[in-house]
């Protein structure tokens, strides 16, 4: 977990996203808390339970990209899913154990990524070894005179800069490739993440691995052996284990469209809403902290920090089960999207819309430009169409720039003018009628 303070996380994130301060500080304190945690004395620390969020405002205002930024920032296991993914255990769909299951399978991801850095030179050194065995066959024995042996050792050193320098790329060598076959994942659709991780390990049990020699170029080659020599130099016990424990300690959940599955007593339910409590039910052990069984090892979700997102235009938080309201005790509105921060999104972020579109368009030699009126247009108009036909916060403005660059992206291949410079009389050609035309803003925005 990297080291940064709360204020230092805030100017990370603002970095990507616009406004909504409130909640950067409350998932800045909350992911700070938890670097605090792993420093107290051990029996203090088992009692320091994280303070899940919950975050309430419409759709496109930032909920999602916080978690999904502050999850990257601190390179913890991550995991979004939708609430109404799942259902009441005895019903037809995913069970929220899954969840933990997901997250624990990413930590292993990330944990063999960072073993595989570690072990990066060896194992690069090993398959060139292995490369230059194949390209100079041979037994270089004891039973080789000493010319003979200093012969071969010069040949193969010369054939090792030949392979670091690129100077072999049609050279074929036959290596051995191998193959997983495809039914588990051809099960996973028939409901196998369900019927337990024994099961699942016992199934891949049955279908062997399968190797085949492959004869690829050099490159190729040295790729795949590369990855199998890390495969072959990590520790797999190891790595799930730390795997788990980061799975533990520094996992995020974000669960999103949690007020989908809002709803009153179950006798007033009936039809599609009949799981919704139930599903809250499932989901109050996990917030609250139980032990899940996963194909890695045992996972405790006491120290696992939840997320929990959703507009709420029909229903409120406190519509949730009490129990599982409690075990959020951090609530943030997020504010709806003013025309200011409309505009700010388009050309403050570091992967501005703006900045993208006239990055793709330098690819095709065009040098694209906006005036600043232009892009306040842009900025007012998204807000416009947000209030008159449905508000998607700042995702309208994927369609309105798109809809402003449509011709110049199209002819840009073989566009006799390669600078081209919108301004706002083309914004307002592109959009006046789409934007006036509700019925047909439907559609078009």
């Amino acid at each position: 977990m990297q080291d940064l303070t709360p204020r230092q996380i805030v100017e990370a994130l603002d970095r990507h996203i616009i406004g909504q301060d409130a909640a950067k500080r409350s998932v800045a304190i909350a992911v700070r808390n938890r670097w605090r945690r792993l420093r107290l004395p051990p029996a203090l620390r088992a009692d320091v339970l994280p303070k899940n969020i919950l975050m309430m405002g419409p759709t496109g205002v930032g909920k999602t990209e916080i978690a999904r930024r502050i999850a990257a920032l601190m390179d913890a296991p991550f995991i979004k899913v939708e609430a109404t993914k799942f259902t009441e255990v005895g019903y037809v769909g995913r069970d929220v154990d899954s969840i933990i299951r997901d997250l624990a399978h990413r930590a292993v991801q990330l944990e063999h990524r960072r073993a595989a850095d570690r072990v990066r030179d060896a194992a690069r050194a090993a398959a060139q070894e292995r490369l230059l065995d194949q390209l100079l066959p041979g037994s270089g024995g004891s039973d080789d005179g000493p010319e003979a042996r200093e012969r071969r050792e010069r040949t193969r050193q010369k054939l090792r800069e030949q392979l670091l320098s690129g100077e072999l790329p049609d050279r074929l060598v036959d290596v051995s490739v191998e193959e997983r076959g495809p039914a588990v994942n051809v099960m996973s659709h028939m409901g196998l993440d369900q019927m337990g991780p024994e099961f699942e390990q016992m199934f891949e049990r049955l279908m062997p691995r399968q190797t085949r020699r492959q004869r690829l170029p050099l490159p190729q080659a040295l790729e795949i052996l590369e990855q199998q020599e890390v495969d072959r130099l990590i520790d797999a016990d190891a790595l799930h284990q730390a795997a788990l424990r980061r799975c533990e300690e520094s996992g995020i959940v974000f669960l999103d469209e949690i007020d989908k599955v809002c709803g009153g007593p179950s006798e007033e339910r009936s039809g599609p809403d009949v799981s919704r409590s139930g599903v809250q039910r499932d989901l109050l052990p996990l917030v609250e902290g139980t032990t899940v069984t996963t194909r890695y090892g045992l996972v405790r979700t006491d120290h696992i920090l939840f997320i929990a997102a959703g507009a709420f235009t029909l229903s409120s938080p406190s519509e949730l089960m009490p129990e599982l309201q409690g075990r959020f005790p951090i609530r943030v509105a997020l504010d709806d999207l003013s025309p200011e921060d409309m505009h700010r999104i388009l050309t403050e972020p570091e992967n501005a819309l703006i900045r993208q579109q006239i990055a793709l368009l330098a690819t095709e030699g065009v040098e694209l430009s906006f005036t600043p009126e232009a892009i306040v247009e842009m900025a007012e108009m998204a807000c416009r169409a947000n209030a008159k036909l449905e508000n998607i916060g700042a995702r309208r403005l994927y369609t309105i720039v798109e809809k402003v660059v449509e011709e110049v992206a199209f002819s840009a291949s073989d566009a006799v003018n390669r600078s081209v410079n919108i301004d706002v009389d083309y914004v307002r050609m592109r959009l006046a009628d789409a934007l006036e035309d509700e019925d047909r803003g439907r559609y078009e925005l």
